[in-house]
């Protein structure tokens, strides 16, 4: 089988090349080269010809789209590229699945709410995005569907690694700059390792694969780990984390403070945080613990910066 992973440099195609690797040969593609692998093919994926052009030529059996223009204060002032990127290369994508009758997995965000539930959001609650960059993603969902190509959007939130741009590695570049931080206490999601959602990819694509006459269906589904918490609570505990790994010498002082006191090009939802009941009764997944997989992920980094 032929995969196409486009955003293959990117936090999430980094951790999604060596776990969906198994199931096929993985063909990488993204602007700059993915670090360590000269055969990436490198394009501007908002270049729709070019792309248009890659598929017609590599004809991938499943393609996965980890491209994304995830700057979110960056999107106000760039909304022609935000939705290039996040809505008219998915609708790109989809239009040759169709065609084509491939299957194309995506990835959106819990940024398509407004974050004014009192409970968690399922997948058929109302989307209304606060900003440019939650309206480019929801643009890139209904393009897909619209498509009516084989398809799965992971809807995620708060995506973290050890090596990209994130909240993780933001947090600690700044707890080594400075003595006091201070840290949103109103916004609630739930920070997801990117790891534990490639891991996931990998096994959505393999029960939309299978033979079975159970094989779940095409759709959207919310996938994110599963504990709800935050800004300033994540902060405290990468940080306790940081510490008793040795990557960090000291706890920083904490100082909690609203969104309203820390203000931003766009405006975020204060609840974001994603029900994930679907994706567990299709595809049989349990969302991992935060604390565990945090701990994973600043354990290797530390081991990295060890050597």
């Amino acid at each position: 089988m032929n995969i196409l992973l486009t955003g293959a440099a990117g936090q999430l195609g980094q951790e999604l090349l060596p776990r969906i690797s198994p199931l096929g040969r993985v063909t990488l593609a993204d602007r700059v080269a993915v670090p360590g692998k000269a055969e990436t093919l490198k394009l501007d994926l908002g270049d729709l010809n070019r792309v248009e052009i890659m598929l017609n030529r590599l004809r991938p059996d499943v393609i996965v789209n980890a491209a994304a223009y995830t700057a979110v204060d960056l999107a106000e002032d760039n909304a022609s590229v935000a939705f290039r990127v996040n809505s008219e290369l998915p609708g790109c994508l989809a239009r040759w699945s169709k065609r084509n009758d491939r299957l194309l997995l995506h990835y959106s965000t819990d940024y398509i709410f407004n974050g004014e539930s009192d409970r968690p959001y399922i997948e058929q609650d109302l989307a209304v995005p606060l900003g440019v960059y939650g309206e480019s993603k929801l643009e890139g969902e209904r393009a897909i569907t619209s498509s009516l190509c084989r398809h799965v959007i992971l809807r995620t939130s708060w995506v973290y690694s050890g090596h990209g741009n994130n909240f993780v590695l933001t947090m600690l570049r700044l707890a080594r700059e400075r003595p006091e931080l201070s840290i949103v206490s109103d916004q609630k999601g739930c920070p997801t390792w990117a790891r534990n959602l490639a891991g996931v990819t990998a096994k959505v694509m393999a029960g939309l694969l299978s033979d079975s006459d159970e094989r779940p269906a095409s759709g959207i589904y919310h996938y994110c780990d599963g504990d709800a918490v935050t800004w300033y609570e994540f902060a405290r505990t990468i940080f306790s984390i940081a510490v008793e790994a040795g990557i960090l010498d000291r706890m920083p002082e904490m100082e909690s403070v609203l969104t309203s006191g820390f203000p931003q090009k766009a405006k975020r939802p204060l609840f974001s945080v994603l029900d994930t009941t679907k994706i567990r009764r299709e595809f049989g997944i349990e969302p991992a613990g935060m604390r565990q997989s945090l701990q994973s992920c600043i354990k290797e980094m530390a081991e990295n910066e060890s050597r």
